[in-house]
């Protein structure tokens, strides 16, 4: 059965310090802490925040403190040691993703917790709005809470005649079963988070522990924030951190060329012209019984010399074994498309077969510049669902 997959947009992720420095700037109260890179400068973060303090490794994946990337330390040598074990370790996620190599720590005032529950701020685009959710079950993973205890997540949309204040807070938190005497400041911890997600143009805010001390205060004990690209261009004090947040080497290689492009998990390649193209197609592909290694749109008029960037980026992947091409002409000439793959064919070594599917403007031009180049490995559809069907073959033939 057919059933239409979800693929990730751009979009900037924070590390965790970066997100706590945005809250502190709207007011949401975090742990003092402090960056480093290194060794020494851990602990002397350490040594001016004091003891006991908490070392933590920055990466843009949980499960960090299963693996070993976060440490509590109650004197000096204790934070050598930790910053020492942290800093240049591999922490895998808890499906496997990466490995993600720790190249800086946040180093922490260590919290007295007297409880955990969890917050968080997502757009629901199937929805059209904005979906805040609630829960008393603080340190377990949305899901893991969705699983254990449908009804401790309390979800309740905001309704964008409405706003979301201090009545629809206060509103939320009741119905997590917030304690009273938190409740109230988790409601301006509420507000507060809104008013972050909103002037810094988020998709997502979490905080899971949002937790309250034993000193009866509310902190954000952890953040991960997620910004839509689209609107960096209204941050410039996040637009530049974009660059350092590429672990990928072909997202890193994608971006210098200029390429709107996402890594999967399987190992069909696929281009296409315009998102809408390039997400049908990883669908078509999905339904044929295959699975996309990426996504990458060339954009809207693609040239040659964009088709032959593209497949660099897309072969460079050795988990790659078939890459399907389907391009739609309108702005996009087909015989543009049709070169870039002849020339790319003769820079590069592809090695692996090629699904071609071409239609619209200067489609058949294009096919005859291909039939007359006769490359080799590569086969000519003309419908999607044929090409889809034709390059999961050949990558069933070559795995």
């Amino acid at each position: 059965m057919w059933q239409t997959l979800v693929y990730p947009l751009a979009a900037l992720d924070l590390l965790e310090y970066q997100g706590k420095q945005l809250f502190a700037g709207h007011d949401v109260p975090v742990p003092e802490g402090r960056v480093a890179d290194t060794v020494e400068a851990a602990v002397e973060a350490a040594e001016e925040i004091g003891y006991p303090c908490v070392i933590k490794a920055q990466v843009l994946i949980g499960g960090r403190g299963k693996a070993g990337g976060i440490k509590v330390v109650e004197d000096k040598a204790e934070a050598k040691d930790a910053a020492n074990a942290i800093l240049g370790m591999d922490i895998r996620g808890p499906h496997g993703e990466g490995p993600f190599t720790v190249h800086q720590v946040w180093v922490e005032r260590a919290s007295e917790i007297e409880a955990e529950y969890y917050a968080s701020i997502i757009l629901d685009r199937s929805a059209k709005k904005l979906l805040t959710m609630v829960s008393t079950m603080g340190g377990m993973n949305v899901e893991e809470i969705a699983e254990t205890d449908p009804d401790a997540l309390v979800r309740r949309h905001v309704e964008p005649s409405e706003g979301f204040g201090e009545a629809q807070a206060t509103a939320l938190v009741s119905a997590a079963g917030i304690p009273d005497e938190a409740s109230e400041k988790t409601a301006e911890m509420m507000v507060k988070l809104f008013t972050a997600f909103n002037e810094s143009d988020a998709s997502l805010i979490e905080v899971n522990p949002l937790v309250l001390t034993k000193s009866g205060d509310i902190i954000a004990l952890d953040s991960k924030v997620t910004i839509d690209n689209s609107a960096l261009f209204r941050h410039e004090d996040l637009a530049g951190l974009e660059e350092g947040f590429i672990e990928d080497e072909q997202e890193r290689m994608a971006k210098e060329k200029g390429l709107t492009y996402v890594k999967l998990d399987g190992d069909i390649g696929i281009l296409g012209n315009g998102a809408g193209l390039c997400m049908s197609t990883l669908d078509v592909v999905a339904q044929a019984g295959g699975a996309p290694a990426n996504f990458l749109d060339a954009g809207g008029g693609s040239k040659a010399e964009a088709i032959i960037d593209a497949l660099e980026v897309i072969t460079s992947d050795e988990k790659v074994v078939a890459i399907l091409f389907n391009i739609f002409g309108g702005i996009t000439r087909c015989d543009e498309i049709a070169k870039g793959i002849i020339e790319a064919s003769q820079k590069i070594e592809i090695g692996v077969p090629l699904v071609v599917r071409l239609d619209g403007t200067n489609s058949e031009e294009g096919l005859g510049l291909l039939a007359d180049a006769d490359l080799p490995n590569l086969h000519v559809e003309k419908t999607m669902l044929g090409a889809a069907e034709k390059v999961v073959e050949l990558a069933k033939a070559e795995g």
